[in-house]
């Protein structure tokens, strides 16, 4: 009779070859850009290779489909975004399942998006979105149908009491292709993380409306918070997290949870998540696979109320 792994045995020699961070939404992105400065100081603490491989595409579902079918060993790592929560609410026909699937390993950071419209709109603040929307139907645009981008207009339209067809991505389109759609006015208004949208705000090509935190972004002082434009009450942050395959050995998730929030604690990585706008999170693994489902049940909630069926991530 064969006995069962020990996790703590597992732990002490993890890892024991090259770890992959598998990436969903294409290179530039914040959680691409997360796991590249995790990778190299991951990489030295337990002295193998840290990679880091963008696998976009299929509405963002790729990537963690592969996570879901590697060897549960903790060799493989996704690095994902609130999505991964919402995707359980609101997708259907996925080769995986995102909540029993994978085990939560840690929560990364959290920050704000940022809801803009095209400066051809001629819409110039929250007010104004709101107004225009009640006068007639408009467009919104997402990242994907379950990302943060479509669950938080989708929570936007229902507290200002406002409706809007969704305008989701072709299959392969990028965060680029996105904010390119909104440059060009093919619809009229998205919530983007911050970061990305940074250079099309300062240039005019993108018109900030509101941030989506209870409190103002460092990195846009000068734009009011959705709640302080009129929309009370309002808060959604974007926040990145880690995963691995369910059934990895207890002792490895424990061990990634540690060794990933040594990294983060360090002042270099506080440091480089704050010039990008993020806040620390600060959960036990434990907490973290709580706060994962919470989301993803809230996720449910919002959709039914708004009357958003399940689809699939390529729609």
């Amino acid at each position: 009779m064969t006995s069962a792994p020990d996790p703590a045995a597992s732990a002490h020699v993890y890892p024991t070859r090259p770890v992959r961070i598998i990436e969903p939404f294409g290179a530039g992105g914040g959680p691409d850009l997360l796991a590249r400065a995790l990778a190299p100081k991951l990489s030295s603490l337990w002295g193998q290779p840290v990679t880091v491989e963008n696998l976009p595409g299929a509405g963002a579902t790729a990537a963690p489909a592969l996570v879901a079918k590697s060897p549960a060993d903790g060799h493989t790592l996704l690095i994902s975004t609130s999505a991964q929560a919402y995707g359980a609410a609101l997708l259907k026909d996925l080769p995986y399942d995102p909540l029993n699937d994978f085990t939560p390993i840690i929560p990364l950071t959290r920050q704000g998006y940022v809801l803009v419209t095209g400066r051809a709109t001629g819409v110039t603040t929250v007010g104004g979105l709101i107004a225009a929307a009640r006068a007639g139907e408009l467009r919104f645009g997402s990242t994907g149908i379950g990302t943060g981008t479509h669950v938080g207009v989708e929570k936007f339209n229902q507290a200002a009491a406002i409706k809007a067809l969704h305008l989701p991505p072709s299959p392969n389109d990028s965060n680029a292709d996105t904010i390119a759609n909104a440059i060009a006015g093919r619809f009229t208004y998205y919530l983007v993380p911050i970061s990305l949208a940074l250079s099309h705000i300062r240039d005019g090509t993108l018109v900030a409306l509101g941030v989506s935190t209870a409190r103002r972004s460092t990195l846009l002082p000068e734009v009011p918070t959705i709640a302080e434009a009129g929309v009370a009450g309002f808060d959604f942050p974007i926040w990145y997290g880690m995963w691995v395959s369910a059934g990895t050995p207890a002792g490895v998730v424990d061990k990634l949870a540690y060794d990933i929030g040594r990294v983060l604690a360090g002042p270099d990585l506080r440091e480089w998540i704050a010039k990008h706008g993020g806040e620390p999170m600060s959960m036990t693994q434990p907490e973290f696979e709580r706060f994962v489902e919470s989301e993803s049940e809230g996720a449910a909630r919002l959709m039914k109320a708004a009357s958003v069926k399940p689809s699939s991530p390529t729609v």
